[in-house]
């Protein structure tokens, strides 16, 4: 009989969480900032909303592309050194969006953004499932999933008191890059902390890696996980997207929120960006937490489909907000439904994530996260460049960004729905098949 290694303290390891809860906030506060110097960049660069969009698409891209390489190494290599990389090239590139002359300069530093990135939710997700029993892994990665949700609002409320700041300064003027614009200097100065915390996370321990007899060959671990897709094909299929659906709709929200008070209800972009900033703080962690005492209590139940029951609720209660906001009389409407929306929206992420690593073996885990990155980064990509392109094309002129994510909401909210709800069976099958392999190895 095999007796499995002790797990680390509960104490550190929810320490762990915490510090990779602040990994997450500055990675999403450097994602997000583009959202907020929107109106300033296209008057600078001379570029409309589709090339805005895809900003954060050619993020999105290099993103996914790099995963599943540095997932490889996640499963083999040491996952601190990797995520404190990681920090550190994305925090540099941040910056250097900030000391770009023309759109294809920025265009590229958000490519490394992207790549850096990249190294933190695989590592992540194998970190969790080590430090952690299987049964409290959705738990501990929905926490996890807190931090880019205030990383998000934070970077509305960050930027907006920056881009506010910078306004009313003096210029900046750097040797060889010249005088910053106030949106330069804004991805400056939120590029710079995560400088300091990539040498921060250097000092956390590494929990031992949950295998039975050391790591299986390179050919063992790739016919190990053909099969595992193969054996959990419907799952997987109904998993990526369903959640890929919801991920494409929320990202084109959030992304265009600030331009939507702008152009329809006329607020300057550091009051819309603060105001929505907040809104984000208080009530988007509250969707991922909910959910995830849902799955619990529907776990306890004995209902082994828990994780994607309630997960598809976000969709579920995120389609009518999208449309109240987009129809509200006035910004304070528009503000007031933005609460619910928020936590609707932010809700299915941290399940998402959290509803893998239960059905996967233990050394296969950041690869299965990175496939799931790389169809998630779907939604990254197409979310803010297609309603972009809606704004442009379809609905021109001011009025048409609330028409685009009416759009939006109504084709990627309700099939992200529909394909979780038949994701269900598939996934309870997954899990039982999972808890029979589990058993099976501890006797």
């Amino acid at each position: 009989m095999r007796h499995p290694q002790p797990y680390p303290s509960r104490q550190y390891a929810w320490f762990v969480v915490f510090v990779l809860i602040l990994a997450s906030l500055i990675a999403f506060i450097d994602r997000q900032v583009v959202a907020i110097v929107v109106g300033p960049m296209q008057a600078d660069l001379g570029v409309g909303d589709t090339e805005i969009g895809w900003l954060y698409g050619v993020f999105a891209l290099f993103y996914a592309i790099a995963a599943l390489p540095i997932a490889t190494l996640a499963d083999r290599r040491s996952r601190k050194h990797i995520i404190a990389g990681g920090i550190f090239i994305w925090s540099l590139l941040t910056i250097a969006c900030g000391l770009t002359r023309n759109y294809w300069q920025i265009f590229l530093a958000r490519i490394g953004v992207g790549i850096g990135e990249a190294t933190l939710s695989p590592a992540t997700t194998s970190l969790i499932g080590d430090y952690f029993p299987r049964r409290l892994v959705p738990l501990a990665l929905s926490i996890f999933q807190t931090g880019p949700i205030l990383g998000t609002g934070l970077a509305f409320i960050i930027g907006g008191v920056v881009l506010d700041l910078v306004q009313e300064s003096a210029p900046l003027t750097l040797p060889y890059f010249g005088t910053l614009k106030p949106w330069q200097q804004t991805f400056v100065y939120v590029g710079a902390p995560g400088l300091i915390l990539a040498f921060f996370f250097l000092l956390i321990r590494e929990p031992t890696r949950r295998q039975a007899d050391g790591p299986p060959s390179s050919e063992t671990e790739t016919q190990q996980l053909l099969d595992f897709y193969r054996r959990n094909r419907r799952t997987i299929v109904f998993h990526h997207l369903g959640f890929v659906a919801l991920v494409l709709m929320g990202y084109a929200f959030v992304f265009w929120s600030v331009t939507f008070f702008v152009r329809v209800h006329g607020l300057g972009a550091a009051e819309a960006s603060q105001t929505f900033g907040w809104i984000f703080v208080i009530f988007g962690p509250l969707g991922p937490l909910a959910v995830a005492w849902l799955a619990g209590r529907l776990q306890a139940e004995g209902k082994r489909d828990a994780n994607l029951t309630a997960g598809l609720m976000g969709g579920v209660i995120a389609i009518p907000c999208i449309l109240l906001i987009q129809i509200a009389p006035s910004a304070f409407w528009a503000f007031v439904f933005y609460a619910p929306a928020i936590m609707a929206v932010n809700s299915p992420f941290g399940i998402a994530a959290g509803a893998l690593p239960v059905i996967t073996p233990p050394h296969l885990r950041a690869r299965v996260a990175a496939v799931y990155m790389l169809a998630g980064s779907i939604g990254m990509m197409f979310g803010p460049p297609l309603a972009g392109a809606f704004n442009e094309y379809v609905f021109p002129g001011p009025e048409g960004v609330r028409y685009s994510m009416m759009t939006m909401t109504a084709i990627f909210g309700l099939l992200g729905v529909v394909l979780l709800w038949f994701g269900r069976a598939p996934y309870a099958e997954s899990l039982r098949l999972a808890d029979e392999q589990d058993h099976s190895t501890a006797s």
